[in-house]
């Protein structure tokens, strides 16, 4: 290597090692930070803001469908979901969760779609609610294939807090730790209501 080009690859090296230095400096005296600073009484993060998977492996059980982390859920939901999860395996139930979290941008690609598709916001409405109102974006729902295993926790799930909310929704399950001492609240026509 040429001297000239050894030195200038050097002298990068020296100001990128004192660049990096200088920011964790400030960093450890509180002039810059790393991410928010933590306040009392807010959530670290807003969860409707949090991403969901955009889609996972296929499912083994059938291969129009998916099964993706449920990254994105709130933690009792988390929990909750791998005691649902553990209690069909136990019945040698395989659940493949086709959809999970959704944050607010995923969620309105997803009714804009529907929108296209149907025609109408209303009729869309039906299937794909938009995101101020889904429980997908609140990280409490899930949507199980096949529809078999979707009619397991149906059976299964309100024992453990987990309730078919929409009547034209076979697979689509939200979660809430009163469902398992209340029961599940009646199911709607469709994420209208109507």
């Amino acid at each position: 290597m040429p001297s000239g080009d050894r030195r200038t690859l050097i002298s990068t090296l020296v100001a990128l090692a004192l660049a990096i230095a200088a920011v964790f400096t400030l960093g450890a005296t509180g002039t810059v930070t790393f991410g928010e600073d933590p306040v009392a009484g807010r959530a670290e993060a807003i969860l409707a803001e949090i991403p969901g998977p955009e889609t996972g492996p296929v499912c083994p059980l059938d291969k129009r469908y998916v099964d993706e982390q449920v990254a994105g859920l709130r933690p009792d939901v988390l929990a909750a979901w791998e005691q649902l999860r553990a209690a069909a395996g136990a019945k040698g139930v395989q659940l493949c969760v086709n959809d999970s979290k959704r944050s607010l941008a995923q969620q309105q690609r997803e009714f804009d779609q529907a929108v296209e598709k149907f025609g109408t916001a209303e009729l869309a409405g039906q299937y794909v609610l938009p995101p101020e109102k889904s429980m997908h974006v609140q990280g409490i729902a899930v949507d199980i294939q096949p529809l078999a295993s979707a009619a397991w926790v149906e059976r299964n799930g309100p024992a453990l807090g987990w309730c078919r909310r929409y009547e034209n929704e076979e697979w689509h399950f939200e979660y809430s730790p009163e469902y398992a001492v209340s029961g599940c609240p009646a199911m709607l026509p469709s994420a209208t209501g109507s």
